[in-house]
C-alpha cells in the first residue's frame, strides 16, 4: 500500500469513527434532540461504511456540497440573491465541521430565507400580472440559470420575476395570435382583440402560478432537509441517493409500470421533469412525439387548463401524469433544440410484450443476403420467478428462430437500452462465444471476481453487428464491450455509450430511536470492468464504427453529472479472441467510414445535430413581440429544413419470422414497425457491414 492511499485510508476510517460517535452520542438523548443531525449522522455512516469509493469529510467535501446545495433548492435563481449568495459564503468550507459538531446551521439559514422570499412572491406575483405588459419595448431575458448571476438583490429579484411573467405571458399571447391566424380551418377559435387576448393570458397564467406557489408551500421543511442531505449523498457520486420512507416508495417511478398510464421513464433534473426512456409499445411510443430528453413543463388533463410542472417534484408530476385507460393527459414540453410542443396522448394499459426481444428478417434486394435483426429494449429479468420470461431465455429462442432461417449475419440494436439483468449479460454474451470471461466486478477492498460463461455451446456462430447509442447503458455496455473485446461482434453507434459503469445496492436505515423510519440509500458499492482490464465508467464504449448522431453535440451521458466517478482501469484477465479470421476490424471501419462520408441520410443527421446545438445555445430571449414573432417566423422555416424527414431506405425488405404466426392485429403492428425500421439509416449501414464482413 503506497503512503497516499495509507493516509486516505486513515482519514476514511477517522471519517467512520468520528460520525459513529456523533450517532451514538445523540442515540441516548431525549426525544426532543433534533432528529434530522442524527439522519444526516446515520446516512453519512453508511456511506462512509459501504461507498466503493467515499470521499473525506474535509472542506473539499464541504466546497462540492454548498455549491451542489444551492443549485438543487434554487437552480433558476429565482429566491436567492448576490446578497444571500455573500451571507452563505462564510459557510462554504465550514459543512465538514457542522457534521462534526453535530449542527444545521447552514440548513436553517437558506431555509429559512427560501420560505420568506417563497412566501413573498406567491403573495405579491399578482402585481405583475394586474397591469398589461409593455411588447413594445426591447427588454431580454436570459433563461439558462448557468449563464446569468444571482441578482444583485430584491429589488432586482422581483425585475427578474416581472420579466419571467412578462415572457410566459408574451408566448401564451402569440399562441393565441397564431390560433387566429388559423381560424379559416378552425371555426372554433373564437376572434378577440389583442387587449382580450392579452387580458386572458395574463388571467391563465395568474390561475396557473397561484396553484404553483400553493404547491411549492405544501413542501415541508422536511422535504428540503432530504433534498439537502442529497446534496451531501450526491458527492460520493450521482447514482447514491437518500431515500425518505415516501420516496423509496416511489424510487424510479416508470410510469409504464403502472397498470395504466403513458409508457415514459422520467427524472427530477434541475427544476425540471425529463423525459428518460420511452417503453417500447406504450402509449407515448405508439404517437411518437415524445422523446428522450424532452422537458415537459406543463401537464392538462384532456381539455382542461394546463398545470406548470417546472419546480414540482417528480411525485407530484407523475400523479397529474398518470390516469385511467382511454382519457387523454396533454403535455406541454419543451425540446432539446428549444422549441416547444403539447403532445396529446392517450393513457392505456402498457403493452408488455412490446418490451420484449422480438427479431425480423432483412433481405438485401441486390445481393439476396439474408440478415437477422433482433431488437432488445432492456434486460429484463423476474427476480422473484427465475421460472418466468427473462432476455436471456427470449434471446435464445430468437436465435434459434434465426438458425433455422439460416440468415447470413445478425443485427443486435441494443440503442436506448438502459441495461438491467447483470446474469442475462452474461448468459447472452455465452451465445456468442465458445465459453470465457464476460465481465470483471470489483468492490472497494476486495479483488475483482469475474463472471464468465461456462457453457462450451455457442448459440449462434456468424456475423455479428451490435447496434448502440449515447442512451445505451449500464448492462447494455457491458455485452458491447466484451464483444469488442473477443473481436466477436463489430460495435455501431454514436460517439460512446452512456458511461454508467457502477452498481448500486440498496441500505435499509435504522430506525431512528428504535421508532422512527428514516428510509434508504442508494449506494454505489462496486464497479464493471471490462475483460481487457479497462472500466466503462465515464468512457462508455467507443463504437468500432461511429455514424453521425442529432444528439452528438448535446450534454448526454455519465460525464455530464456532478461528481461523475473517474475512469481506472485495473489488471487485464485471459481470454482467447475470436478465432474467426474473417473479422477485419480495420478494413470494415474503412470501407464503412467511406460509404457513410457519402449518405445523405447521415449529412443530414449531421446538419440537424449542429441545428439542435445551434438552437439549444440560444437561451437569451426578446421580450419585444415583434421581434419574437419574426423570430418565431424564421426559426419555422429553419424547422421545416432540418425536420426529421427520413424517407424510406431502398434496396432492402423487412418480414416478421413465419414461425411467429400471424393474425390481423399482429400484422397491423408489424406494418407500422417495420415502416419506421425500413427508415433507420443505422440499421442499414449494420446491414451494409454484415456484407463487408461475407465478402
Amino acid at each position: 500500500m503506497t503512503m497516499k492511499n495509507f493516509i486516505l485510508k486513515y482519514k476514511l476510517i477517522l471519517s467512520f469513527f468520528l460520525l459513529l460517535s456523533i450517532f451514538c452520542g445523540y442515540a441516548f438523548v431525549g426525544n426532543d434532540e433534533d432528529k434530522e443531525i442524527k439522519e444526516r449522522a446515520i446516512v453519512l455512516r453508511n456511506l462512509i461504511q459501504e461507498h466503493y469509493n467515499p470521499p473525506y469529510i474535509d472542506d473539499t467535501f464541504s466546497k462540492k456540497v454548498f455549491e451542489l446545495y444551492l443549485k438543487q433548492i434554487d437552480y433558476n435563481k429565482r429566491f436567492f440573491t448576490q446578497q444571500d449568495s455573500i451571507s452563505f459564503a462564510s459557510y462554504k468550507i465550514k459543512l465538514d465541521d457542522e457534521i462534526n459538531n453535530g449542527t444545521l446551521e447552514f440548513f436553517e439559514k437558506t431555509n429559512a430565507i427560501y420560505e420568506q422570499r417563497l412566501a413573498q412572491i406567491a403573495t405579491t406575483f399578482h402585481t405583475f400580472l394586474a397591469q398589461p405588459f409593455n411588447f413594445t419595448s426591447n427588454e431580454v431575458i436570459q433563461l439558462d440559470a448557468e449563464k446569468r448571476p444571482f441578482a444583485k438583490d430584491e429589488k432586482e429579484l422581483n425585475d427578474q420575476w416581472r420579466k419571467y411573467f412578462k415572457y410566459i405571458v408574451l408566448l401564451k399571447v402569440q399562441d393565441k395570435l397564431e390560433q387566429q391566424k388559423n381560424r379559416p380551418t378552425d371555426s372554433s377559435i373564437n376572434v378577440m382583440t389583442f387587449e382580450g387576448i392579452e387580458i386572458e393570458a395574463r388571467e391563465k397564467i395568474e390561475k396557473e402560478h397561484t396553484e404553483m406557489f400553493k404547491r411549492l408551500q405544501k413542501e415541508t421543511k422536511a422535504d428540503r432537509f432530504a433534498e439537502y442531505l442529497n446534496a451531501h449523498v450526491h458527492v460520493f457520486d450521482p447514482h447514491s441517493d437518500f431515500f425518505p420512507p415516501i420516496e423509496k416508495e416511489n424510487f424510479d417511478i416508470q410510469l409504464s409500470g403502472t397498470l395504466e398510464g403513458i409508457g415514459a421513464t422520467l427524472q427530477e433534473k434541475d427544476g425540471y421533469i425529463k423525459v428518460t426512456n420511452i417503453v417500447p409499445g406504450s402509449p407515448s411510443y405508439k404517437q411518437g412525439e415524445l422523446k428522450p430528453d424532452d422537458l415537459i413543463l406543463k401537464v392538462a388533463q384532456g381539455n382542461d387548463e394546463p398545470v406548470d410542472v417546472v419546480d414540482m417534484k417528480l411525485n407530484s408530476a407523475v400523479k397529474l401524469i398518470r390516469g385511467k385507460k382511454g382519457t387523454t393527459v396533454k403535455l406541454t414540453v419543451k425540446k432539446p433544440s428549444g422549441t416547444t410542443k403539447i403532445i396529446a396522448i392517450v393513457r392505456d394499459v402498457v403493452v408488455l410484450e412490446e418490451s420484449f426481444a422480438k427479431s425480423m428478417i432483412v433481405t438485401d434486394s441486390l445481393s439476396k443476403l439474408k440478415v437477422g435483426y433482433i431488437l432488445l429494449p432492456s434486460f429484463y429479468a423476474n427476480f422473484e420467478n427465475t421460472d418466468s420470461r427473462s432476455c436471456s431465455k427470449d434471446i435464445k429462442i430468437e436465435l434459434q428462430k434465426l438458425n433455422t432461417e439460416q440468415v447470413d449475419g445478425i443485427i443486435l440494436d441494443l440503442r436506448n437500452n438502459g441495461g438491467g439483468s447483470l446474469s442475462d449479460v452474461v448468459k447472452i454474451g455465452g451465445y456468442f462465444i465458445e465459453r470465457g470471461p464476460i465481465v470483471q466486478v470489483k468492490g472497494r477492498e476486495n479483488q475483482p471476481y469475474i463472471l464468465q460463461d461456462e457453457d462450451p455451446t455457442i448459440d449462434y456462430k456468424g456475423p455479428l453487428v451490435i447496434l448502440v447509442n449515447q442512451f445505451s447503458a449500464s448492462a447494455s455496455e457491458i455485452l458491447a464491450a466484451a464483444m469488442q473485446d473477443y473481436n466477436r461482434a463489430i460495435i455501431i453507434g454514436s460517439n460512446s455509450t452512456y458511461g454508467k459503469g457502477t452498481v448500486q445496492r440498496f441500505f435499509r436505515l435504522p430506525l431512528l430511536d428504535n421508532k422512527e423510519d428514516i428510509g434508504a440509500t442508494k449506494v454505489t458499492t462496486q464497479k464493471f470492468y471490462r475483460i481487457n482490464g479497462g472500466s466503462t465508467q465515464l468512457k462508455g464504449v467507443i463504437p468500432d464504427i461511429i455514424l453521425p448522431d442529432i444528439y452528438s453535440n448535446l450534454k448526454i451521458g455519465e460525464k455530464e453529472m456532478d461528481y461523475a466517478m473517474p475512469y481506472d482501469a485495473i489488471k487485464p484477465i485471459t481470454y482467447v479472441q475470436w478465432s474467426n479470421k474473417m473479422l477485419d476490424s480495420k478494413k470494415i471501419k474503412s470501407t464503412s467510414q467511406h460509404r457513410i462520408s457519402n449518405n445523405e441520410s447521415f449529412k443530414k443527421i449531421t446538419n440537424n445535430a449542429a441545428y439542435i446545438k445551434q438552437k439549444q445555445d440560444k437561451t437569451n430571449h426578446t421580450l419585444n413581440l415583434q421581434t419574437y414573432q419574426q423570430e418565431l417566423s424564421m426559426s419555422k422555416k429553419e424547422d421545416d429544413l432540418f425536420k426529421d424527414g427520413s424517407k424510406v431506405i431502398t434496396g432492402w425488405k423487412f418480414n416478421a419470422l413465419k414461425v411467429d404466426g400471424s393474425d390481423s392485429l399482429k400484422e397491423e403492428k408489424n406494418k407500422i414497425y417495420i415502416k419506421a425500421l425500413q427508415k433507420d439509416a443505422y440499421i442499414f449501414e449494420g446491414l451494409q457491414v454484415i456484407k463487408d464482413i461475407k465478402k
